[in-house]
């Protein structure tokens, strides 16, 4: 949503946080506001802890999502729309699917680029995450495709697409010629450091970013994640949830599939179940009223989509992700991607798709 003129100013920093704030947008009398923790990543992530002046009137705990400090970051996010992208998913769409995902108590954007919001506290409930240190089993990956599937077939209507989410009639913004930009530089002061196939599938990129883009996004459209890495899931129990919705949007159902299979199930397990998972997946997907798309079309949409790995990934070489999190989250996600590249030939995949 846009922040109307009689809403209270979205906070730029954690210090914004401030008990009459939270009190207006919570509809709870907020007396005491702790940062528990603050961390900079692709935004600002803070963790707060809330004493009501009614015991029990609202969550003791919220993780929230603000715009970067950082000038040259934020411009950044502000023109990929990340930021308002996931608002829009948490204000109009979470409360209505089928999947795991935080429970959003507010979320709202402004017209300058900043943004709120305030998500349940996963981790005060005992949600597990990984920075690559472990992957997702088979079994929970299995449930997590079939819920993925139900997501996929209910939103491959168009006419419920436009009555939930209007706004993914935007155009999701592109940056494809800079991100090859990018990648060429990448390339060439750390090509030494990647597997060949990983130096492959980026020339190629490099060379046809637009027809790849092409590709990677065609097919029966639905609305996807779009970004389902180990870093933006969570288990709770067994149970896979998704969170970090800012790239979602309009796209094939494989995108959500491939990209969890890669670089979301462990390594080891995915090469023993990786094809039983995606025919799991499809006939789920048709079970449920999506798409029918025949095994052998979607095993090599999947290939295909595996060479968008690189891109995801090549981006760990970057300043921005120059933390300790930001380097072990970034190795594991490229350790994952080089090894699809091999096992699953992603590189012969792509060149037969961009012949």
């Amino acid at each position: 949503m846009w922040l109307h003129p009689q809403m209270p100013k979205i906070p730029a920093a954690a210090s914004d946080l401030s008990p009459a704030w939270l009190s207006e947008v919570l509809g709870a009398d907020v007396e005491e506001v702790k940062i528990l923790d603050h961390a900079f990543a692709t935004n600002q992530r803070v963790r707060i802890g809330l004493t009501y002046a009614s015991a029990g009137a609202g969550p003791a705990s919220l993780f929230v999502k603000l715009a970067p400090l950082d000038p040259a970051h934020r411009a950044m996010i502000g023109a990929s729309g990340m930021g308002e992208r996931e608002v829009q998913f948490y204000a109009d769409v979470a409360s209505t699917v089928n999947l795991r995902v935080p429970r959003s108590y507010f979320a709202a954007t402004a017209r300058d680029g900043d943004f709120v919001m305030l998500l349940e506290d996963l981790s005060s409930v005992g949600c597990q995450f990984s920075e690559g240190e472990w992957g997702v089993s088979p079994d929970a990956a299995a449930r997590a495709l079939e819920e993925l599937a139900l997501f996929h077939a209910r939103f491959s209507d168009a006419g419920v697409r436009k009555a939930i989410a209007p706004w993914l009639d935007t155009p999701s913004v592109q940056h494809s010629s800079v991100a090859a930009a990018l990648m060429r530089q990448v390339l060439d002061a750390h090509g030494g450091e990647v597997s060949p196939a990983y130096v492959a599938a980026g020339e190629l990129y490099i060379s046809h970013y637009d027809r790849l883009d092409e590709l990677w996004h065609g097919g029966p459209q639905t609305y996807v994640h779009g970004d389902t890495h180990i870093g933006n899931v969570f288990l709770d129990g067994g149970r896979v949830g998704f969170h970090d919705w800012g790239l979602s949007r309009e796209s094939t159902p494989m995108r959500d599939v491939s990209y969890f299979l890669t670089m979301s199930v462990q390594p080891e397990e995915r090469a023993k179940s990786e094809r039983a998972l995606v025919r799991l997946y499809l006939d789920a997907l048709r079970s449920a009223g999506g798409p029918s798309i025949d095994f052998d079309e979607a095993w090599f949409a999947h290939r295909v989509q595996a060479g968008y790995t690189v891109v995801a990934t090549f981006l760990a070489f970057m300043p921005s992700y120059a933390s300790a999190a930001g380097r072990g989250l970034g190795l594991a996600l490229r350790q994952r991607c080089e090894r699809a590249l091999d096992e699953i030939e992603v590189v012969d995949a792509m060149r037969a798709a961009l012949a």
